[in-house]
């Protein structure tokens, strides 16, 4: 049964999991002890990326099924600040005209 976790494993992992198992050895401990640890650090690495990928998955769900909710606000937004936006520059020029012409006549 381990033969057949070893093919599902890519060598990067083997060799990763072997790598952490020879710094975490103890003196004295027998290579096959650190073969034993470096199976299992292997299938926390592995366990690790089903659950990273699952993670991944579920929050690529979720982001599609609000999509088409923040898309509809957006555009609802953006209407609203058009409307605003094209307000202000005509409430600015009546504003300024109002300005210029209460000016010329009080310093007549």
């Amino acid at each position: 049964m381990a033969k057949k976790h070893k093919e599902g494993v890519s060598q990067e992992t083997q060799d990763e999991a072997l790598a952490m198992a020879k710094k975490v050895q103890k003196p004295g401990q027998t290579k096959e002890q650190t073969k034993l640890i470096a199976l299992g650090i292997q299938k926390g690495i592995a366990e690790y990326k089903k659950q990273a990928k699952s993670k991944q998955r579920e929050a690529d769900k979720a982001k599609k099924k609000k999509a088409p909710v923040v898309d509809t606000n957006s555009s609802v937004n953006i209407s609203n600040t058009k409307s605003t936006v094209s307000f202000l520059p005509w409430g600015l020029l009546i504003l300024s005209w109002a300005g210029f012409i209460s000016y010329h006549f009080l310093n007549r």
